[in-house]
């Protein structure tokens, strides 16, 4: 059973294509969740924290929020019409990722969905400083829609770390490949499961011990390595009755085999958790895991540990 009961979707009002906004309506639709559209927009020039304010700003203000709410009624009127519940919201509040984060607070969303943008440049979807922002502070869910269509059976690939060698709680694990399994479920989709390791690290522990007579060859501190892992990744995944030709351990490094595993498999959705040092540090993402999503062909949704709780300060939020 699918928990997604109310999404909210992150619509760019500078930008025509809303690759976020399509994604949001097919997955309201197949799992039968409402949706709120969000603009959060800002100017300084037209804001209460300047020396001044004048009735000629808060009239600037609401001019441009009737804008953006008729803009996206519009895009609204025709979910309706399929018998999808959407509601609209405009907030005036800045930065922009402390704006949704509020919002999603406020209005009880179970999930956020928004687009990364086509980085020109480099001909492929880049994630922006407020993307990396919102997986840091995030309290819910959050999936980043590329611009790519989905195809008809999504396949969703669950990144796993079953020995929580990046201090990843267990119960993330199964969080993760439960989300996908409902996900997948519900749209008609397939789901892998994917793990990997280093063995460098094996090696690098034998070498610093090579002083010690009874230290054992390299080549079997690798292969008991690659038991141990084998083992946790193969009972976290026959718990879940995953077949052995979607399940993927690999010996290298996520940020290179991730990214080559989702392209074999025609991944569509890599499903993955946010790391955390302990729950008393910030949440982060480290340069591993960013290379790694900069790197993957398909859209990201990342799972939070039960226990997180926002960084984002709640009290300048402000409805319009």
């Amino acid at each position: 059973m699918n928990d997604i009961c109310r999404i909210l979707v992150v619509i760019d009002p500078t930008i025509a294509d809303q690759p976020g906004f399509r994604r949001a309506a097919w997955l309201a639709g197949k799992v039968g969740a409402e949706l709120e559209l969000l603009v959060c927009i800002y100017n300084e020039y037209l804001s209460d924290d300047r020396l001044f304010n004048s009735p000629s700003l808060k009239t600037a203000r609401d001019e441009i929020i009737r804008n953006q709410r008729k803009h996206l009624e519009l895009l609204a009127e025709p979910l309706r019409t399929d018998g999808i519940k959407v509601t609209t919201t405009v907030v005036w509040d800045h930065p922009l990722y402390e704006g949704i984060v509020r919002q999603v607070l406020s209005s009880g969303a179970d999930i956020v969905m928004k687009d990364t943008h086509h980085h020109s440049a480099f001909k492929r979807a880049m994630l922006t400083n407020t993307d990396w922002n919102l997986i840091r502070t995030c309290p819910v869910r959050l999936w980043l829609v590329k611009p790519r269509e989905l195809s008809d059976n999504p396949v969703f690939v669950a990144a796993i770390d079953p020995l929580h060698e990046h201090d990843k709680p267990a119960a993330l694990d199964d969080e993760i490949l439960q989300l996908s399994m409902n996900l997948s479920n519900d749209v008609g989709g397939d789901v892998h499961a994917f793990h990997s390791y280093d063995p460098r690290i094996a090696v690098a522990t034998a070498t610093a011990d090579a002083h010690i007579p009874a230290s054992p060859p390299c080549d079997e501190v690798v292969r008991k390595m690659h038991e141990k892992h084998q083992k946790c990744f193969t009972e976290i995944t026959e718990f879940n009755q995953l077949a052995d030709g979607k399940t993927h351990l690999v010996a290298g490094l996520t940020h290179e085999e991730l990214p080559a595993i989702a392209k074999k498999v025609g991944a569509d959705v890599v499903v993955m958790g946010a790391v955390a040092r302990n729950r008393w540090k910030r949440l982060f993402i480290g340069a591993t895991a960013e290379r790694t999503l900069e790197h993957l062909p398909c859209d990201l949704l990342i799972v939070k540990p039960d226990w997180f709780r926002t960084p984002v300060d709640l009290d300048n939020y402000q409805t319009a």
